[in-house]
């Protein structure tokens, strides 16, 4: 039953500044959450444009960066092929970044974004320009999405539609993994599932009778050195684009063998 206007009441001022008090610590709260998420974020948010292609399990097999199948490393589907500009001739592997519509009103979904792991190229197309088809064409910035990850932003109806991504840092379950393969004296160890930064940009290698030896990229987040190192235990250590270094001691035995997966330690993020 309402109330007469002529038996309300004003509130007390104590309540009135409880209340007050109350919504502030509120906003606070909420700010925080913000800031906290915002505090995984390793570069501004920068323009680009997205497109997609149509994937089926074939398509998670493979790719630039050296990943194998990506639904056995862990990455899925949420992967991203960047376009020369932003690959760095294989340096930018394993990197995340969060990719989120926000201009094209009419395809975006409102609210969303989606994590992705650069696990492809997206190669340039000389017989267009970069503005009229050549979509990942020097100088532009495209990233190119498995349908699956382009519906969780944008309508596929959309196409080609701006976006906006930023560099993240990558949240990965148990440790390093180093595949190790190759050949009497030539070693080639791929590197996946690396959390932080997530792309390495240089690699060292160790046996027990050994000091540390630089590695070389081979392609991806391959690397390779000739050398011999059998019957040592071999320890890692690896330097991310932000400068972090893990060193990971014994990652493999001393009987360690020729397409065998080893973990070692995990970067923090």
């Amino acid at each position: 039953m309402p109330v007469p206007l002529n038996l309300r009441r004003p509130l007390p001022l104590f309540l009135l500044l409880l209340l007050s008090a109350s919504s502030l610590l509120s906003s606070g709260r909420a700010h925080q959450r913000s800031s906290s998420y915002a505090s995984s974020a390793l570069t501004e948010w920068r323009p680009a444009h997205a497109s997609y292609y149509a994937a089926d399990p074939e398509d998670a097999i493979a790719g630039a960066c050296g990943f194998g199948n990506l639904g056995k490393e862990g990455y899925g589907m949420a992967t991203v092929g960047l376009s020369e500009a932003l690959f760095e001739k294989g340096a930018a592997c394993g990197g995340c970044y969060e990719v989120r519509c926000v201009t094209e009103l009419k395809y975006c979904l409102p609210g969303t974004s989606i994590t992705v792991t650069a696990t492809n190229f997206c190669a340039p197309n000389y017989g267009l320009p970069a503005d009229a088809g050549g979509v990942c064409n020097p100088p532009n910035h495209h990233l190119l999405l498995p349908i699956q990850a382009f519906e969780k932003i944008a309508i596929w109806k959309a196409g080609v539609v701006p976006i906006q991504y930023r560099r993240v840092k990558c949240v990965r379950d148990e440790g390093v993994r180093f595949f190790i393969d190759g050949r009497k004296f030539f070693y080639t160890v791929l590197i996946s599932n690396v959390a932080g930064a997530g792309d390495v940009k240089s690699v060292k290698i160790k046996g027990s009778n050994t000091g540390w030896l630089q590695m070389g990229r081979n392609w991806g987040q391959i690397w390779h050195i000739n050398v011999d190192l059998k019957g040592q235990p071999l320890s890692f250590e690896l330097t991310s684009s932000d400068g972090v270094i893990l060193t990971c001691y014994n990652v493999a035995p001393k009987d360690w063998l020729f397409g065998k997966t080893y973990v070692g330690k995990q970067f923090p993020f």
